[in-house]
Formats: C-alpha cells, structure tokens, sequence
C-alpha cells in the first residue's frame, strides 16, 4: 500500500501482536485502522468491558449524590434511571461510529472537525478520561484505608500508600498491555464484583427503612433536573468520548443494533440497580449519607459485618479499577489523537502519571472531595456534551462508512480544520457554562453568569443548580451541525475513495 499525497509518517514500531491475540503482550495498535483480519467477536462481546466499568460499587453513593439534591426517592429513582439509560444510549450510538470506521473514537472525530482542529476536542476528552481515572483511583485508595482502618485499626498514610500501588499497578498496567488484556480483565471483574455486590446488598438489606425513606419529601422541578443532568455527566457522559475505543474491533458486518443495544444495557444495569438499593440505603440514614460525601465507597462499610470488609475491599477495588482501567486505555488514544508522536504504552504510561500525581494531592492533601468532584463533571460535561451533539449529529448525517485513509489525511475529504463544528462547540460551551454552578468548588465561582440575564434567577436562584448548561450544549451540538453540517457531508461522501494508506500507529 502506498503513501498519501500528504506523506504520512513511518510506522514508530511494526506489530509485535495483534489486538486479538493470546498471552500477556503489549497491544501493538494505537490509532490506526484495525485490519480486518483483527476484527472479530459480536456485539454481545461488549457487554463485558461496559459492564465492569460501571459495576463500582460507587453506583450506590450515587443515591446520596441525588438526595443531597433535595429530591425524594421517587423522583431520585425517576430521574435517576431517565438519566442512566438515555446517557448510555449516546454511548451506543458513538459506539456506532467504531464499527464503521475501526478507530478509535478520537480519530473519527476528525471527520466532523478536521485532522488538527480535533485537537480542541481531544484536548477535553483528554482531560475528562484522565479525570475520571484519577478520580476512581482516589476512591479506591481512601475506601482501602478506611476497611483497614476499621478491621485492624491500620488506616492512615502507609496504608493509604500500599492501597495506591496497587490500585496503580492494576490500571496502569491494564492500559499499557491494551486490548486483548483489557477484555479479558473485564470478564473476571463483572464476575468478581457481580457477585460480591449481591453479597453486600444482602447483608445491609436490613438497615432499609421504607417508613423513613418514603417521609422525605419532594423537591421542585429544578432540584429534580440538576440531579437528572447530574446523572447523566456522571454515568453515560462521561463515556461517550471512548464509545468507538471498543467497537472498533468488530467486523463491519456486526448488527448496528447490537452494538447499540448490548453498550447501553450492559452499561446501565449495574448502575440502576445500585442506584436504587443506594437510595433505598441513604434515605434511611441522614448520617449514612452525609459521611458518604467524604468519603463515598469507605463509609458504605460502616454497615457490614466484620467478617465481609476483606471481600468488600475487593468488589470496591475491584469495581473502580474496571472503570479506570478504561479510562486509561482511551485518554492514551487521545493523547496519539491530538498528534503525540509516541508508541500507545507509552502515552498509557504518561496518563498513569498524572493520575498518580491526582491521586496523591486529594488523598494526602486536599478536603471537601465531592464538591470538587461535583464540579469536575460538571465543567468538563458542558464541552463534552457539545462535542457529543456534533459527533451525534455527524454519524446521523453519513450514509456510508468512513474514508479510512483521509482520517489521517489533511489534504483528504475531512480536510484540516472544519471551523463550523468548532465554532459550534465553543459557543455552546460558551453558553452552556453560563448556565450552570459550582458553589462547593471555589475555583469556579465565575459560572452561571447567563442565569441572571435570562430571567433564571441568578445565581442563587431556583434555577442555579438545575445545571441547563449541559443540556443545552448537548440540543446546540446537535441540532446546529444537523442543519449546518449536511450539505458538506454531503460533498465529503461524494468524493472518489482514497488510495489505501500506510498509517502510523500514532499518527
């Protein structure tokens, strides 16, 4: 195969094995098409990755998240299972975009932005999965210590340190060897966790008190879609830029539908169920779940027997390092994404970094963790949402499947930078920013300053926590490049296909 007229660059390191093949060895691909001859499996084949990641048990924390939002159970359960389900169905949808396109999701992005104005977009989903990972590895580590603490009164720094080796070691070392080890973790951790996870609903069972979980009362319209756009950054939203991570090493002849309908069920079942018994469990203990915002997986110990807090430091580890470990793999295509000229382990290598420098400064340093965590999601939900909107938009429009070679190619069809789609993403940033607060994270008090100027009440008001900043990034995405984005895809499909490419596996 030859060269395209804009010279791609010389393979960094030619395979040393497959993205499907046996044995503990490094994946080989970074960024570049998957051959067809590596594309294999069925849809169903995803439920496993998704499932691991999301069966945390930090799921059942979630049901204090939205209490803390002054809803009852009722509308936590509502809001909470329409915010779930729809988030992950976006999911599904990217996931979509791997199968015809055999990339990953960073470089099909480039069909909509162009070869370098993707990086923008890259930059935030960067950002965001190198977030979530540090995030699970803090959790994992504060919910070690406090098992110990309490088993053996060996909490504090030394156990906290010996918990974040671990928990790095698992991650880190997951993201480096890839694919192949990354399925194959996956389908121990759904094992593993699904069960112990039904063990401890069992044993807390009893500290449920409906008479006291149904008294809590109602909260307004607003508090109730804060929590809805709460649920969907922190469940489905904060997945969307890794959907096609997966798919992408499915044959192009695999069921549309089943790569849809097997991301989004086997995403949100375990977060459902969670979030259910969650808010079952914090709404019959007010003290339950104020401890649970300092500390969200360790205080769901102080329910369990003695006998259970080994098995319950598992499923906790367990459960989050099967998010982070995802996490891991994507933020290091991203990085290849947005043009790093280093091999795919390697970028895993640098992510594991910046989440080990993450994890220490909250763990040993910083205080007041869900409302910085609150915020993260938030903020970086409002861009991401819009660049959903985009890519959303742009696999609705396509009727055939990508030009593989112009992905990489800046003389190619996608061209280099498309200034219609950025331009979209940032003024729906611009304007979903302004419509959304951070009130327990200091450093960004300067949101909200739209809610005023339109009649929302400011940032005290009604509205402040409602979060429509999301929202509308995500409705602004979608509908503007659906409608200003047709009649150039339209051109892009009607252009001669390209000739076939040599593509850098980091290019």
């Amino acid at each position: 195969m030859g060269n395209s007229q804009a010279g791609a660059a010389t393979l960094l390191d030619a395979p040393a094995s497959s993205g499907g093949g046996g044995g503990l060895r490094i994946e080989a691909n970074g960024i570049n098409v998957i051959e067809g001859g590596e594309r294999k499996g069925r849809p169903l084949d995803l439920f496993w990755p998704w499932f691991a990641a999301n069966v945390s048990i930090l799921g059942l924390s979630y049901g204090s998240f939205a209490l803390g939002f002054g809803i009852s159970f009722w509308q936590g359960m509502i809001v909470g299972l329409i915010g779930i389900v729809v988030s992950f169905i976006l999911v599904g949808f990217i996931a979509l975009a791997g199968k015809r396109g055999s990339a990953p999701t960073m470089v099909l992005s480039r069909a909509a932005f162009g070869i370098r104005g993707n990086r923008l977009p890259t930059l935030v989903s960067w950002l965001l999965t190198v977030g979530w990972e540090t995030v699970l590895a803090i959790l994992a580590t504060q919910a070690t210590s406090t098992v110990f603490a309490r088993l053996a009164h060996a909490g504090g720094t030394p156990t906290e340190a010996i918990a974040l080796v671990v928990v790095v070691a698992l991650v880190v070392g997951g993201g480096v060897l890839g694919f192949t080890t990354i399925m194959r973790m996956q389908t121990v951790i759904t094992a593993v966790t699904a069960v112990l996870t039904i063990m401890y609903i069992a044993l807390v069972a009893d500290k449920i008190h409906w008479h006291t979980v149904s008294a809590i009362p109602a909260g307004s319209t607003e508090h109730a879609l804060g929590a809805f756009v709460f649920f969907m950054t922190g469940f489905g939203l904060g997945w969307v830029n890794c959907g096609a991570d997966y798919s992408r090493y499915l044959p192009r002849s695999a069921s549309s539908r089943g790569v849809v309908g097997w991301t989004t069920f086997g995403s949100s079942v375990a977060p459902i169920i969670l979030l259910v018994f969650g808010l079952l469990l914090a709404g019959s203990s007010s003290h339950l779940s104020s401890a649970i915002a300092i500390d969200p997986i360790g205080a769901l110990t102080t329910e369990l027997p003695t006998w259970f807090l080994i098995p319950f430091v598992i499923v906790a580890v367990l459960g989050l390092v099967g998010g982070a470990v995802l996490d891991i793999y994507s933020s290091g295509l991203a990085l290849l994404s947005a043009g790093l000229r280093i091999p795919r382990f390697v970028a895993a290598f640098i992510d594991g970094t910046v989440m080990i420098g993450g994890t220490i400064y909250v763990v040993f340093f910083a205080t007041n963790f869900i409302g910085q965590f609150e915020g993260f999601l938030i903020t970086l939900g409002v861009p991401i949402s819009a660049w959903c909107g985009v890519v959303l938009a742009d696999i609705v429009l396509r009727r055939r499947d990508y030009d593989e070679a112009d992905l990489y190619n800046k003389a190619g069809r996608y061209g280099d930078v498309r200034w219609t789609p950025i331009a979209i993403v940032v003024v729906a940033t611009a304007l979903g920013w302004g419509l959304v607060t951070n009130a327990s994270a200091s450093w960004l008090t300067w949101q909200g300053y739209l809610l005023a100027p339109f009649g929302l009440g400011g940032k005290t008001g009604a509205w402040a926590y409602a979060n429509l900043g999301v929202l509308l990034a995500l409705a602004l995405g979608f509908f503007a490049a659906l409608v200003l984005e047709r009649g150039h895809i339209q051109h892009q499909e009607a252009a001669p296909a390209s000739k076939p490419l040599v593509v850098p596996l980091s290019s």
